[in-house]
């Protein structure tokens, strides 16, 4: 954090342990996961400070969680040390590396905000994100709903959120739509992937989907369309489509998250410091940060697990400009402890 320089991005939500398929029929690694960590860690690695608040248990999975934090240069000052366990969540893959999760969540401690914890959000924060199970999971879901609507009223910080769809958790659409929009309610930037809303939205289109969110209050909603790209909505403007990358996909796991990463680092980098420039910016400036999201999604679906990259260091030119390919590797993990994977301590990236 202290070679770091610029606003802080700060994470709410969920940090898991992912059991992922192993070598073998019945074997499993236990891998750092959640999207609320996934986002933090694909911040950091791009160069941006970055503060988690997640609920780490004083478990072995919970001292595990926390020493990958501390590895990729996340700030934890504001992270509880829950007494709860750890979440699981057993990951599956299909034949086209898909990824499903059964999640082990009765409980555990992602849930169980108390507003003390919450008060402690870093004051330098410009940009807060919050997302996943722990925005629409009780008992904890309304805490974190009643801070981010008390930044929200200020005005002064921007706020993201990413639902994050969990049909097995959720339930029902009928059920679910209600907890999603009423965060997406106090959000500034709301983020979803195709195949949320077309289980939250049954037979409705990206379109309709991102006008309601934005008469619920949204000033930028984004859908991300997999191998067909994102698209970008804005009240009184007209839609910004960016296409996809056709890349060799190892899995899909914290493809998702690596997006947010990337589009809200590349938002900071470009001087995003209040929700007015949402409105001002124009669109082609939106265009080359998302364009810069699905290239950062595209590299971290060509690795197996949630890895996505780092930016090099001593990059030249306007730091407002597009990040390529040149620009993001994955030779930068020798940071890492010895029990990370060795795809985390330095393997580059094929291709």
């Amino acid at each position: 954090m202290s070679k770091r320089q610029g606003p802080v991005l700060t994470v709410i939500g969920e940090a898991l342990v992912d059991l992922v398929p192993g070598h073998g029929p019945d074997q499993y690694q236990a891998r750092p996961g959640g999207g609320p960590l996934n986002v933090a860690v694909g911040l950091a690695r791009l160069g941006h400070r970055t503060a988690l608040m997640a609920r780490l248990a004083h478990n072995a999975f919970g001292r595990q969680l926390r020493a990958y934090a501390v590895a990729e240069g996340l700030d934890l000052a504001h992270a509880p040390h829950a007494a709860e366990p750890t979440t699981l969540a057993v990951v599956g893959l299909d034949s086209s590396a898909q990824a499903s999760y059964d999640f082990y969540a009765a409980g555990t401690a992602d849930w169980q905000w108390t507003d003390a914890e919450l008060a402690r959000i870093p004051r330098e924060t410009s940009v807060l994100h919050v997302g996943s199970l722990a925005s629409w999971t009780s008992p904890g879901d309304l805490r974190v709903h009643a801070a981010a609507a008390a930044l929200r009223r200020e005005g002064n910080v921007v706020v993201s959120y990413d639902p994050n769809v969990r049909p097995d958790l959720l339930g029902e659409p009928a059920r679910a739509r209600p907890l999603i929009e009423r965060f997406a309610s106090v959000a500034h930037i709301v983020k979803a992937s195709r195949e949320d809303i077309d289980w939250l939205y049954p037979g409705a289109g990206p379109e309709q989907v991102s006008d309601r969110l934005l008469d619920l209050g949204a000033l930028l909603v984004v859908i991300t369309d997999g191998p067909r790209g994102a698209h970008l909505f804005r009240a009184g403007h007209s839609p910004v489509s960016c296409q996809g990358l056709q890349v060799k996909v190892a899995d899909t796991i914290g493809a998702g998250d690596a997006f947010t990463a990337g589009l809200l680092g590349g938002l900071s980098r470009r001087g995003l410091l209040a929700p007015g420039d949402l409105v001002r910016w124009p669109s082609e400036l939106l265009a080359a940060t998302a364009g810069e999201a699905v290239l950062i999604s595209a590299l971290t679906c060509e690795r197996v697990g949630a890895d996505p990259p780092f930016a090099r260091g001593g990059r030249s030119g306007d730091p407002r400009g597009p990040l390529t390919r040149a620009d993001l590797d994955f030779s930068d993990a020798s940071h890492l402890p010895e029990w990370a994977p060795a795809r985390l301590r330095g393997e580059r990236c094929g291709g």
